[in-house]
């Protein structure tokens, strides 16, 4: 039996299949809530009960004990059990043509470091894709599998992609980048998705969290500002395991010297005595440099582990709003519901 979900404050409602998530029912029905990695992880689709009941959705880990008491679930994982009425952060009619499926071409293979490839893939003669610093697309192999990555250049750059993938061992799409992945080769995309965006009007100083290939988006970020000439303060704390797993460090070292609202603080969690880097956890890092957070925004990119800790701590102890706090976490992708047709 289908339920209705109306938004508040927004005169907006739609019709709900209590199989799906409340943000699947929101994007068939047209709608875009904010949304990123779509696994109960990041806490973008964050949303409030205000009538009605659902099933799943605590954020356990991701949303406060505060805040599930007053009604709070993710909507990602929330599925309507009745007609339900919602308040959400925002919601906006979503273009059918925004979302996008290409054969991209393979253009450049490059080797970052031991375990990380950078991909450049172009889009055909004359396909240019508009999508915003921190998004991410789908990738889909022939045999079904898809990851998602995001996308490392700036919107600017929008004839084709720039992504950072890691190396997973026993990984299908390492294999492929590994063994058969060759220039010349296309790869099918769909793109773009996501709200792990900037929020440009608040003008707040900006806390960058990266671990490992989470650098990508944030490089995205940092090239758009440059392009558009903000000069917003940036603080970039990336964090790896050995120096050599910080793969681009030059690039960032030399947007610190060219930018002096731009700050770069490597951190490697197994460096200790590497001139130049911080020792220990990323997100420890920030808390040793700052004594409050009020103030700020944090943009954070990354495995969940570090994202849960850096988002408990920053706000705990550190009184970062909650709604300040903006991220995507790289976890396996979830296939969203439009079947590949490429262009």
């Amino acid at each position: 039996m289908a339920h209705t979900i109306q938004i508040a404050d927004h005169g907006i409602a739609f019709a709900a299949d209590p199989s799906r998530s409340v943000l699947d029912n929101a994007l068939a029905a047209g709608y875009e809530i904010p949304y990123s990695c779509r696994s109960g992880i990041c806490g973008s689709c964050r949303g409030k009960v205000i009538a009605g009941d659902v099933r799943g959705g605590s954020g356990v880990g991701v949303l406060g004990d505060d805040e599930r008491r007053e009604g709070h679930v993710l909507l990602c994982q929330a599925q309507a059990c009745s007609d339900l009425t919602l308040a959400v952060r925002d919601i906006e009619k979503r273009n059918p043509d925004a979302t996008r499926s290409i054969k991209a071409k393979v253009h450049k293979l490059t080797q970052a470091a031991p375990d990380v490839t950078i991909v450049h893939l172009r889009f055909p003669a004359g396909t240019k894709v508009r999508f915003k610093a921190g998004q991410y697309l789908h990738a889909r192999l022939e045999d079904g599998t898809v990851r998602h990555y995001s996308m490392a250049n700036p919107p600017q750059q929008n004839d084709g992609v720039e992504l950072h993938i890691r190396h997973v061992a026993g990984g299908r799409f390492t294999a492929h980048l590994a063994g058969e992945m060759q220039v010349g080769h296309t790869l099918d995309v769909t793109l773009p998705f996501g709200d792990f965006t900037v929020r440009d009007a608040t003008g707040k100083p900006m806390i960058l969290l990266a671990s490992g290939t989470g650098f990508a988006p944030v490089k995205a970020m940092v090239e758009d500002a440059i392009k558009r000439k903000a000069t917003r303060p940036m603080t970039l704390y990336w964090g790896a395991r050995k120096a050599p797993d910080v793969y681009l460090a030059d690039l960032p070292a030399k947007w610190a010297q060219k930018h002096s609202w731009f700050t770069f603080v490597p951190v490697l969690s197994e460096g200790d005595g590497v001139p130049g880097h911080r020792t220990g956890f990323v997100h420890q890092a920030v808390l040793d440099d700052h004594a409050s957070l009020a103030g700020h925004e944090v943009y954070a990119c990354g495995s969940p582990a570090m994202i849960q800790a850096a988002r408990q701590a920053f706000v705990d102890e550190r009184g970062l709003p909650r709604d300040a706090f903006f991220c995507d976490a790289f976890v396996p992708a979830v296939m969203p519901d439009e079947v590949f047709t490429p262009a």
